[in-house]
């Protein structure tokens, strides 16, 4: 069992920045996949950055290439996204999420579908 607790969330303008942490806790032993998604209002949940706990690919949605960076200390077990130049379509709940993937890498590692605990969220608001 993990247990992931989201922080950091807030209302800032656009062209701000945020940095979202999520702590997690319980079985952190071994490689998970964690992940950052977000569901804004009306839309489908979509994932936005991923890592591998021992280190390796990172992947971005093209929506937040550029502008979103996903981190990992593991001293600290806690993941985070670095948010700059937000615009008004990044508001969203945001949800930090992670799966035991013992080797090799998940078939799509941004699909919601691939993961097994998730965090209850923390929202982030974007105005214009």
């Amino acid at each position: 069992q993990v247990r992931l607790v989201e922080s950091g969330g807030g209302s800032v303008q656009a062209g701000g920045s945020l940095r979202l942490s999520c702590a997690a806790s319980g079985n952190t032993d071994s490689r998970y996949s964690m992940a950052w998604f977000r569901q804004g209002p009306g839309k489908e949940r979509e994932g936005v950055a991923q890592l591998y706990t021992n280190g390796g690919t990172v992947q971005y949605a093209d929506s937040v290439k550029g502008r979103f960076t996903i981190t990992l200390n593991t001293a600290k077990n806690t993941l985070y996204l670095d948010m700059s130049n937000l615009k008004p379509e990044d508001t969203a709940q945001y949800m930090c999420a992670t799966r035991y993937v013992p080797r090799g890498m998940l078939p799509s590692a941004l699909s919601r579908g691939m993961y097994d605990y998730w965090g209850q969220g923390t929202q982030v608001t974007v105005s214009s």
